[in-house]
């Protein structure tokens, strides 16, 4: 995290002294685990799979993701804080142990989502997974219909471009819908070039179509584990792990939302969209691998 932070300009005081604080994401993902680094931000957990009232992860994927966004780095003295460590979190958990999920779970959370926003002040839907091909195309729609409505009623929707890429039409169906900013992953420029680059295998949208629109970096991202353990010293053991794909990208966009909207509470979803995407730093690449560019944090909220 300390890397993205750099590379996405939100590092030391680049963003200070903002940090998300008063705003709220919602996470649709597998989970959420009450690790050290994030528990404090957590304001409500659903469990959309089964009746569990507390809150857990079986996967790790979404607790991951989670510490991008608000973690406070507090188990590696600050090292891998996350892009807002002051946003609080809705935690819906509509993937499984796999990180597989239904249609009628990603529709139930969302109308969930809508239906508590102003209890918590929920501003951003934050979806780290890329949707593949639904085969049933009433369901796809059904998706599309709801994010929209998510839209509509002026919450900020970030969506996983996929990891299907780099071929034009690769990008995850839901990405490619207009109420929604699709992240792209990309590690920056000055990078070697290899198979784990992640904007390699990022999803691109198909011929004529501008997505993604903004991209983060994606790679070997280390952010919070859901198998940390605690010694009976208190020691936490196996705090953080490393992760790659669009899912990692998505929570950095996500998190300069919130530093945004700390800032400027008035603004529409909307015109904090403009301004991440408007504020992105060019890197001279073609729209497929970039779109506007790579996230920058900084530019957002001071540009």
């Amino acid at each position: 995290m300390n890397r993205v932070r750099r590379i996405v300009h939100a590092a030391g005081n680049e963003t200070a002294p903002y940090s998300g604080e008063g705003v709220t994401a919602a996470l649709l993902d597998t989970g959420f685990a009450l690790h050290p680094d994030i528990a404090g931000q957590l304001v409500c957990f659903r469990d959309f799979l089964g009746s569990r009232r507390e809150p857990y992860d079986d996967c790790g994927h979404g607790t991951h993701v989670a510490g991008i966004l608000c973690g406070n780095g507090g188990c590696s003295n600050g090292l891998y804080t996350g892009i807002a460590p002051g946003c609080r979190i809705v935690a819906c958990k509509v993937l499984d142990a796999k990180g597989d999920g239904d249609t009628a779970d990603m529709v139930a959370g969302i109308r969930f989502i809508l239906e508590t926003r102003h209890l918590y002040h929920t501003r951003i839907l934050s979806i780290s997974a890329g949707v593949g091909k639904v085969e049933n195309a009433q369901l796809q729609e059904e998706l599309r219909y709801w994010l929209c409505q998510t839209w509509q009623a002026g919450l900020l929707v970030v969506i996983a471009a996929g990891n299907r890429g780099p071929g034009k039409g690769s990008i995850s169906p839901l990405a490619l819908s207009p109420c929604v900013v699709a992240v792209g992953c990309h590690d920056g420029q000055g990078g070697s070039i290899s198979a784990s680059n992640c904007d390699l295998y990022s999803g691109r949208g198909p011929e004529g179509v501008k997505k993604p629109d903004i991209v983060a970096p994606g790679t070997g991202i280390v952010s919070c584990s859901a198998g940390f353990g605690v010694t009976p010293f208190g020691i936490i053991k196996n705090p953080y792990v490393a992760k790659s794909g669009t899912s990692m990208a998505v929570p950095a966009v996500s998190g300069a939302a919130a530093l945004v909207w700390q800032r400027y509470p008035q603004l529409t979803n909307a015109q904090v969209r403009e301004r991440l995407l408007y504020s992105a730093q060019d890197m001279g690449e073609p729209w497929e691998r970039q779109g506007w560019g790579m996230l920058h944090a900084g530019r957002a909220l001071f540009g």
